[in-house]
Order: structure tokens, then C-alpha cells, then sequence
């Protein structure tokens, strides 16, 4: 069977997200994410009670309360959380462990226990997607002091921090300025983010307002449509430079090359600049400055008494 190719003009549509929100204890981040559209959350932290507005919970006690879930469990959901992300993490390697006492050490897990733990937590969030879900990963937050700085960190075990940054979407975190939270989606030097919408940052609405039942699903909303926005526009800005690409050759003429200067110059991109003033003096053009357009050389006297 032959491999389906994307096309560099073709549209990669985000149908859905993996999102993480840290931050210190007590600013509302499950109670955040029971705004998103349809969730349903997995408690490996035990404090889904304390949340405001609760949504429905899977209390989970062992790896195995979730190992088995299929779409049919969530088909009625269009997002599962998982709070924590770190107690999850936890509840992965002591099944891994019971599993297989050789992947473990004095109780922990061995190298090869964590490069299983990567495999089977990647997998997992590959199965919530491929049912269609956004998933949203909720993690406390861990401050450590390097030199003068105070650095922010997801409170999560050993090297499973990386599992998270790597197949998160979108990273924020919950700050409070100015007496109001708000969620910062840009990395710093002490603190990560990932924003590839480029929102920056944002103010969380107070729990007692209209606005905040839907917060979280704007907001995801808004990402998606960011994210297509960018896809489409790349896809039309390649198409219009291989467009430039196959015709400019083919143009033999001043006529010609003015004829596309305004397509050119709305394309506002350099790639298709640089094809035309390569074009332009493979032609020997000469520019016409009061009129904004190019000339034909003019013949010189050797060429005339030919």
C-alpha cells in the first residue's frame, strides 16, 4: 500500500489539541478545566471535590481504572483531563512495575522502566486523541532556585517532565497579576510555555461571571482556529511561489514582468522578490523609476548596423 503523502500546498487541519496548565497549588486549575467543552476528568489527584462547578470524574485508584478505555467510555465527551499529570505518571510506573519486577530498583523504576514509561504514556495520549478528545494535563508546579533566579517547573518525578513538554500542543501557566489570574502561554527564561497561536497572555474571568463556564473552550477554540488560519495561509503563500516558480522562466519581457508586479508585491513574500529580480536581470531589464515599471534593453550600435 502506497503512503499518503501531505503535500507542502496541502491543509493539515487541528482538529484537536493536547493542552497543560501548571501552576502553585490553589489558583484553580481544575476547576479551569472543567470549562472546557465537554469534559470528563481522570482524578489520580483525589481533589476533583474541591473544584468549582464539578463536572463528571473517573476516580481513579490504580493504572488499571483507565488502561481499558475505549471510545464507546468517552463517546458522550469532547475532552478528557488529566489531573494530575504527575500522579498519573506515578500510577503508570507502579503498574509497570508490577507488571515486570525486572524494570524496577529498590523500588523505583530502572532506565529501561523509564524509556517504558515514555512509550506507554505517549501511547495513551495517542489513543485519547485518536478518539477525537482534546486532552487537557494538569500539573502543580515545582519552584528551584538557580543562582539569584526562581526557576518554575512542573512538579513531576524524574525524567517524565520531558514526556509532557514534548507531546504537549500548547503549554500555560496560571499567574496572578495585578490581584486577577491569568493564563501566560509564552516561554521565559524561568518559566515554560508553548504558545503556537501566538496569544501571549490572557486574563482568567472570575469564577463568578458568565464568561468563565466557557472559558477554557474559547480559548481552545481560539487556539484551532489560530493554528488552520496559519496552516491555510502557509498553504496559499507556497502555492502563489510555485506559481511564481513554473511562469517566471517562461517570461520573456518587460510587458510580461510588469504584468505581475502587483501579484508580486501583494504576495509580501521574499521568496517570490528574490525569483523575480532573478528573472529580471537574467532578462537585462531596466527599471523605470517614475513609472514603477521595468523597459526592454535598448539595442546597442553594434546590434543596429547588424
Amino acid at each position: 500500500m502506497a503512503i499518503k503523502i501531505t503535500t507542502a500546498n496541502d491543509v493539515i487541519e487541528v482538529k484537536n489539541l493536547c493542552f497543560t496548565i501548571y501552576s502553585q497549588p490553589g489558583l484553580g486549575k481544575t476547576s479551569l478545566a472543567f470549562t472546557a467543552s465537554k469534559p470528563l476528568l481522570l482524578d489520580f489527584d483525589k481533589g476533583a471535590y474541591r473544584a468549582v462547578d464539578r463536572k463528571d470524574v473517573v476516580q481513579v485508584e490504580s493504572w488499571q481504572d483507565v488502561a481499558g478505555i475505549t471510545a464507546a467510555d468517552v463517546a458522550a465527551y469532547d475532552t478528557i483531563i488529566i489531573d494530575t499529570v504527575g500522579k498519573a505518571l506515578d500510577a503508570l510506573a507502579q503498574d509497570i512495575i508490577r507488571g515486570n519486577s525486572r524494570l524496577s530498583h529498590g523500588g523505583a523504576l530502572s532506565q529501561q522502566g523509564w524509556g517504558q514509561l515514555g512509550v506507554r504514556f505517549s501511547a495513551f495520549l495517542k489513543l485519547l486523541r485518536g478518539f477525537g478528545k482534546d486532552v487537557i494535563l494538569i500539573a502543580h508546579m515545582d519552584e528551584q532556585k538557580d543562582g539569584d533566579a526562581i526557576k518554575e517547573r512542573l512538579k513531576i518525578s524524574g525524567g517524565s517532565k520531558d514526556l509532557v513538554l514534548t507531546d504537549s500542543d500548547v503549554i500555560a501557566r496560571i499567574s496572578v497579576l495585578n490581584r486577577s489570574r491569568h493564563l501566560l502561554f509564552s516561554p521565559t527564561d524561568t518559566a515554560f510555555g508553548k504558545d503556537p497561536a501566538g496569544i501571549g497572555e490572557m486574563p482568567v474571568p472570575d469564577a463568578s461571571s458568565p464568561e468563565y463556564a466557557g472559558c477554557l473552550a474559547t480559548i481552545i477554540a481560539r487556539i484551532k482556529d489560530g493554528l488552520n488560519a496559519m496552516s491555510e495561509a502557509q498553504a496559499l503563500a507556497k502555492a502563489e511561489v510555485d506559481w511564481f516558480s513554473e511562469h517566471l522562466p517562461k517570461m520573456t519581457g518587460a510587458d510580461h514582468i510588469n504584468g505581475i508586479l502587483d501579484r508580486a508585491k501583494k504576495s509580501g513574500s521574499a521568496a517570490i522578490r528574490n525569483l523575480l529580480g532573478a528573472r529580471v536581470r537574467e532578462l537585462g531589464l531596466i527599471l523605470d523609476r517614475e513609472r514603477g515599471q521595468y523597459l526592454d534593453p535598448q539595442p546597442n550600435s553594434n546590434d543596429e548596423a547588424a
